[in-house]
């Protein structure tokens, strides 16, 4: 059993972050800003793969006039991303945004900064300060490690914040390295009792970034560290989510839609398993339910290791053993695997 950190709970809309609440699993929309319509298509499709919370980027003031269109447009809590100007921030929440992801002391005027966290805190909108390894500022001590450079940035704005009286903060601090994102998180943990955003920045492609990010995320969630977590990929912001709740399911901290177990297939293959995993994986991602499915390559091991599953297949030459928790159903023939499993599990979820 994981033990949480325990961490101040802030709210992103009706969204629980940090304290009891579950991890949650964030995204961020590839689109132009300032094309609603795009934009809202896009959250509609990840709402659809259960992402709870998701971000924009606001790179001018036509952006941050889009986020009430927008925030009109979809059910998921919405956050913007904004950085210097302290005048989107105003707009965005005015805008009706649940979350800002910025940086105050990027703001370089105090009475600026004080104008923005006075609306933040009248709308109750939480503020993350996001720390990201190649944007350090450059007076920081240079005999500092890296993950303390990061740590003493965001301290520098988390300070900016307490002074003047706002404590709805959520803190990130991203590298692309793992131990030196991990040894951040680990050293910021220490410090403050503020909800952490984790992840893995700019990981790379769906093949290599979910390696990656699993890696470091996981570490950290394994350490109790994290509140909420963005997969970051240079590919559809759906690979993110749906890779962002195979993370949590992995280490048991949360359920979401079904999980498949499947054989990595050798000699004694007499099925094509690769194809009839890749079409069981297709099915299921429609499903919401969690549901354990096996795909197991021959009958020797397959119930046995696949025990735990609700449902499952085992396949010899030409046939499947169909089977419900390490329990043998029937045989099917190999034409009909697919059909029948698929007519079993639509049976286990009404």
């Amino acid at each position: 059993m994981i033990k949480r950190r325990i961490s101040n709970k802030v709210f992103i809309g009706k969204t629980a972050i940090g304290g009891d609440a579950s991890i949650s699993v964030q995204s961020m929309t590839k689109t132009d800003t300032r094309d609603a319509k795009a934009t809202i298509n896009q959250i509609k499709e990840l709402e659809e793969c259960g992402c709870d919370i998701i971000r924009c980027a606001v790179p001018d003031m036509e952006a941050a006039k889009a986020l009430k269109t927008i925030k009109k447009g979809i059910k998921i809590p919405l956050i913007a991303d904004i950085h210097f100007d302290y005048r989107l921030a105003l707009e965005a929440l005015d805008s009706g945004v649940d979350g800002l992801r910025l940086n105050p002391g990027n703001i370089t005027e105090k009475d600026k900064v004080a104008l923005v966290v006075k609306a933040a805190k009248e709308r109750q909108v939480p503020i993350r300060i996001g720390v990201n390894f190649g944007s350090l500022p450059l007076d920081l001590d240079t005999s500092l490690s890296l993950p303390k450079k990061m740590v003493e940035a965001a301290m520098r704005h988390v300070r900016i914040l307490e002074a003047l009286d706002f404590n709805l903060i959520k803190i990130s601090l991203k590298a692309f390295d793992v131990p030196t994102t991990v040894e951040a998180y680990r050293l910021m943990a220490k410090k403050v009792v503020y909800p952490l955003h984790i992840g893995i920045t700019e990981s790379g492609t769906p093949r290599q970034g979910m390696i990656r990010s699993s890696v470091g995320i996981g570490i950290l969630l394994n350490e109790g560290l994290g509140d909420t977590l963005r997969v970051s990929l240079t590919g559809h912001p759906r690979e993110e989510v749906y890779a962002g709740f195979e993370i949590l399911k992995s280490l048991n901290l949360r359920e979401h839609g079904p999980s498949l177990v499947s054989c990595p297939t050798c000699g004694r293959t007499e099925v094509d398993v690769v194809s009839l995993a890749g079409a069981v994986e297709a099915y299921l991602s429609k499903l919401k339910k969690p549901l354990k499915v096996a795909i197991m390559g021959c009958i020797v091991n397959g119930p046995g290791e696949a025990k735990d599953a609700d449902i499952g297949v085992a396949c010899g030459k030409g046939k499947a053993v169909l089977f419900k928790k390490g329990l043998q159903m029937r045989t099917v023939a190999e034409a009909d695997i697919l059909n029948e499993l698929i007519k079993e599990i639509e049976g286990m979820v009404g």
